[in-house]
């Protein structure tokens, strides 16, 4: 805010009166030649700020039309203000979640198929020769099938770890009511050790 300035008929200069907040007035105050108010002062700034203040924020010969279209659709597809990393981070953790989602649809389907099977016996043993078919025909890739065998007794051996550590903390009184999804889990560990026995033998 500028300071009113009041000029007599001698010329000299005076800042005007000015009224305090409890309503009493301050003096008027004269001002000599060249005087500059503080608050008027401009700030110091030394010939480095001045000059990366001047110097263009473009690199030279790029116009700002170029630039113009490239910031607005930086946030694609994903939620606005997330850096590159934060995208991907949801992208995989959705991706996970969706994996884990259709794993465990597959495992309730297998249990399903296995409790329903283990009443027809004729069907059961029609199974097995029914599933060792395609094995048979992928037999030249013998190495991608013992190692994607590995990975399945791996991860199952995985399940069955987490289901007795959730059995132990259910005893222990830890967890002292489980959830559904927990309950489910719990349901399939013998599914889950059939499958297990079922692979290892196949190795």
């Amino acid at each position: 805010m500028a300071t009113p300035y009041v000029t007599d008929e001698t010329g000299g200069k005076y800042i005007a009166s000015t009224q305090r907040p409890d309503g009493t007035w301050r003096k008027q105050r004269r001002v000599k030649e060249g005087y500059v108010p503080q608050e008027e002062v401009p700030v110091y700034e030394n010939k480095y700020v001045k000059f990366f203040k001047s110097k263009p924020e473009l690199p030279p010969g790029l116009s700002p039309e170029a630039t113009a279209p490239v910031t607005p659709s930086r946030p694609d597809g994903g939620e606005p203000g997330l850096s590159k990393t934060a995208k991907r981070n949801l992208k995989r953790k959705e991706k996970r979640r969706q994996q884990q989602e259709k794993g465990e649809v597959e495992a309730l389907i297998r249990t399903l198929d296995k409790v329903s099977l283990g009443e027809t016996a004729p069907l059961s043993s029609a199974l097995p020769g029914s599933q060792a078919a395609p094995t048979a025909a992928s037999d030249p890739p013998d190495s991608a099938a013992t190692t994607e065998k590995a990975k399945k007794i791996k991860n199952l051996k995985k399940k069955l770890r987490q289901v007795e550590e959730l059995q132990q903390r259910i005893q222990s009184g830890e967890v002292s009511q489980p959830s559904k999804e927990q309950l489910e889990k719990l349901a399939r560990r013998r599914a889950l050790e059939e499958e297990l026995e079922d692979l290892e033998l196949g190795l």
